[in-house]
């Protein structure tokens, strides 16, 4: 696999929220091996200092390894061992963490989920914050926080938006859509006979546009206290809308590459695209300063969005020296800012979780990169909040699909969800 092939997969797997959960014993075995620990007899790494097991996913932008042990390297309170995990990260690691043998730190897609928190599988960081608490993007950390409890660090932000060609939208006198009215005409004014106005995946949005829909209405998956949060008209009349743009000819289907690639919008098969923001340096190469891009639109009474998303620093309750390790989350990931911003901007395009580090990062001081980071701080929300766990998000998918493909009637799908839902809420909450 190529690594632009696999940044993408990457940072759709972030922003996607895909989770690995607790496995069965039998998956246990085969996450033994390379550990990065050292035997369980050693508690030091040299000395006299502590040892600390450090895991991430296999990155595709190149350098992200070298830069990761540097950091690592420099740390002088522990010896920090860092191993580079290739495949199934996200289930060999949620299964690692039953175990003895599992990383002291690690990073997860979107914080660890709930069911990490409860099983007392990963630590409270909140107090390592202080004063720089407020200096993260507030969405991010909100969905890294349960019972007033911070449970990661953020390390770097990925994000989608609605992307557009800005002399396809000058030829057509269209300007860039407010609302969700805008958009669905917009798309109708920009389609001809080679181009089609909008692409949001060859699915139709069916698998991406839920949530940015749900925002749009003013509503959200969950509401505040942790109740079923879209049994609402409002729901069903915004995912009517993504059923329209399917079955009109305005919206681009079957491209040769999905939404997180912008060969699409590059090639002049669209006028509008949303994507992710690591598509930007290929958006450049391939149309220069012809692009520009805005938030999700809002309907009556709701909000422009831009979901966001971060793998955390997490510190596993197994860990040898859980202060240690703690201390080095602390280091790297909030007293180190310069490293931060490296991770951020120097391996592929991504926003810094801290808001103060925005002005610093030289890949965002000007045109459309400018503009997403501040939507990134003024418009973002986690892709789904920490309780809507896997199961949820299966029967939402689901019931986007039916609803979005095949023309299934929105109340009923949503009530169907509803069920799967507060099941899984009451398992979580009691």
């Amino acid at each position: 696999m190529s690594d632009l092939a696999s940044t993408r997969i990457d940072r759709r797997r972030v922003l996607l929220g895909i989770g690995g959960t607790a496995l069965a014993s039998a998956t246990l075995a085969a996450c033994g091996g390379n550990t990065g620990r050292q035997s369980s007899s050693t508690t030091t790494g040299g000395e006299g200092k502590p040892a600390i097991a450090q895991w991430y996913h296999q990155y595709g932008e190149a350098g992200t390894q070298q830069a990761v042990e540097r950091y690592a390297k420099a740390y002088p309170a522990a010896k920090v061992t860092v191993t580079w995990k290739p495949g199934d990260y996200d289930q060999s690691t949620a299964a690692s963490l039953l175990t003895n043998s599992g990383p002291d730190v690690f990073e997860y897609g979107n914080g660890p989920t709930i069911d990490m928190i409860k099983g007392n599988q990963v630590v409270d960081l909140t107090d390592l914050f202080g004063d720089a608490r407020s200096d993260f993007n507030d969405a991010i950390l909100k969905r890294f926080t349960y019972q007033d409890k911070i449970w990661a660090i953020p390390q770097v932000i990925d994000m989608q938006l609605l992307v557009y060609r800005k002399s396809m939208l000058d030829k057509a006198g269209v300007q860039p859509p407010e609302t969700i009215d805008d958009l669905v005409s917009a798309a109708k004014e920009l389609t001809g006979s080679k181009v089609k106005g909008l692409f949001l995946g060859n699915d139709g949005g069916a698998g991406l546009m839920g949530g940015p829909m749900l925002w749009s209405a003013g509503l959200d998956y969950l509401t505040d206290d942790n109740t079923f949060g879209f049994d609402d008209p409002k729901a069903a009349q915004a995912f009517t809308v993504l059923r329209t743009l399917f079955t009109s000819k305005d919206l681009l289907l079957g491209a040769p590459a999905d939404w997180f690639d912008p060969s699409a919008l590059t090639q002049g098969l669209t006028a509008m695209q949303f994507t992710g923001l690591w598509t930007f340096p290929d958006i450049t190469k391939g149309l220069s300063d012809d692009f520009g891009c805005v938030p999700w639109p809002a309907m009556d009474g709701g909000a422009k969005s831009v979901p966001v998303g971060a793998y955390g620093s997490c510190v596993s309750a197994r860990a040898k020296d859980v202060n240690a390790s703690k201390a080095f989350a602390k280091w790297l990931w909030i007293d180190q800012t310069d490293d931060q911003l490296d991770f951020a901007t120097a391996y592929g395009f991504h926003i810094p979780s801290r808001k103060s580090l925005l002005s610093k990062a030289k890949t965002l001081q000007s045109g459309p990169a400018k503009d997403a980071a501040q939507y990134a701080v003024d418009n973002g929300h986690a892709q789904t909040p920490l309780l809507w766990t896997p199961k949820c998000q299966t029967a939402f998918t689901d019931m986007m699909t039916k609803i979005v493909k095949d023309g299934a009637d929105p109340e009923k799908q949503i009530a169907a969800c509803q069920t799967v839902a507060d099941a899984e809420l009451k398992r979580v909450t009691a």
